[in-house]
């Protein structure tokens, strides 16, 4: 009897677990906008773990922040040992220049700067000459990292930009931090990029988004296409709206810069979305479709395993919007809701 009403006892607490409840989190941060949704059944500091998270990151590789590690390395100091994540991020820089034959590589911050784009002062005159003399300092070969953790430039004026990954890599880090929390059911989207983790316990289905229409006013952004993601990191790059003119030649510098050829002109890609296991990896893919252009990311594509990618692409500014999806990219498609 004793064995009896301790199992029915044990039936009972089971029982009375409580259902993991749906919080919303958002706000601004990085510069733009976050939603977090996530399930949990327990209560923990969210926001502040958050913003902890964040501010840890910033602290690593941020180059808008003048004390930061990859700020300092930039400005020549010898003496930083950089953590864990700024680790991380370089050998998955690593991989995806390798993969792309160089064309995505963080070291393409000089030449960032030179346009505008980056948190240095951009140079007046950018002729042939002087972007042959920056491209010299350009080429994720030229970082070694020492066995104490130290980063070694073969010159000085290397500077390391990691601004095109860091935060897919923060999106990553966040996930995270909520899986440590015990959450294993969440959607974190941060400026448009994401991660998916689990299910949307309230829809009983995977987590679905979209894919933004480029054609859309900013004001009233719509979707081309409604994805289902699993476990997967998603994230997304484009020319269409960031841009700057100068106002002396009236020239317009799209945002992605070419390493190979130092110009930061649009190719034939307006859009890539690139779905792949960590935001990190799809955000630093995104990139390198953008300056690669069409056929070029559809070789990269078809030789790299678990990365796949929605391309937007045109041939000249009169045709209209092409699409193209990588074979696997068509199964996460769904209809929209």
């Amino acid at each position: 009897m004793r064995f009896i009403y301790s199992f029915i006892l044990f039936t009972l607490l089971v029982g009375c677990k409580p259902e993991p409840k749906l919080v919303v989190l958002s706000g601004q941060a990085l510069g733009t906008g976050y939603q977090v949704q996530f399930y949990s059944t327990e209560r923990f500091e969210v926001a502040k773990q958050f913003d902890s998270t964040i501010a840890v990151i910033n602290k690593s590789m941020s180059t808008y922040q003048a004390d930061s590690d990859i700020s300092r390395i930039n400005a020549g100091d010898t003496s930083v040992v950089v953590d864990v994540m700024f680790k991380e991020v370089l050998e998955l820089s690593k991989m995806v220049y390798k993969a792309t034959d160089g064309v995505y590589d963080p070291t393409v911050g000089i030449l960032v700067n030179a346009y505008g784009f980056g948190p240095e002062k951009r140079l007046n005159q950018l002729d042939s000459a002087t972007l042959d003399s920056l491209k010299q300092y350009v080429g994720l070969n030229k970082i070694k990292i020492s066995s104490e953790g130290k980063i070694q430039k073969d010159n000085k004026a290397v500077y390391l930009d990691f601004n095109s990954i860091a935060k897919g890599y923060c999106i990553d880090r966040i996930g995270k931090m909520l899986e440590a929390n015990g959450v294993e059911n969440y959607l974190i989207e941060l400026g448009g990029e994401l991660l998916a983790r689990g299910l949307n316990l309230d829809k009983k289905q995977e987590w679905r988004v979209g894919i933004e229409n480029i054609n859309a006013p900013v004001t009233n952004r719509d979707y081309t296409e409604a994805v289902s993601l699993l476990n997967k990191g998603m994230a997304g790059s484009g020319n269409y709206r960031k841009f700057r003119i100068d106002s002396v030649t009236g020239q317009r510098f799209v945002h992605t810069v070419n390493p190979i050829t130092g110009l930061a002109e649009k190719s034939d890609v307006l859009s890539a979305t690139v779905i792949a296991n960590s935001c990190a990896e799809a955000d630093a893919f995104a990139t390198a479709f953008m300056a690669l252009g069409f056929e070029k990311s559809k070789a990269v594509l078809k030789k790299t395993s678990g990365v796949d990618a929605y391309l937007m692409y045109t041939r000249t500014a009169e045709d209209s919007v092409q699409i193209y999806m990588s074979d696997s990219f068509k199964d996460y498609l769904v209809p929209a809701n």
